[in-house]
């Protein structure tokens, strides 16, 4: 059973996005061990997770729905980078 993250200092979407960044930066790194990127994934995890409870707690404008949709709706028209293609 993965441990509890505590992840009680990142407090907006800002700090919360710029920590995945370098999670992902120190997982795709050679020099990580397994041991300690699967520690990075439950963190990311725990992250998201915060991410999630903090969108749906947050009560947005008619306005601001909308552009979400819209934003969503361009993620998901957006081809997709061909497998091993860098980013």
């Amino acid at each position: 059973m993965a441990k509890k993250v505590d992840v009680s200092e990142f407090q907006t979407f800002s700090q919360i996005s710029d920590r995945l960044d370098v999670i992902v930066d120190a997982v795709r790194d050679k020099d990580t061990s397994l041991e300690h990127s699967l520690d990075l994934f439950d963190e990311a995890i725990a992250l998201g997770s915060k991410a999630v409870d903090m969108v749906d707690a947050t009560d947005f404008s008619p306005e601001e729905e909308a552009q979400l949709a819209r934003d969503a709706e361009a993620v998901s028209a957006a081809p997709e980078a061909p497998e091993g293609s860098a980013e």
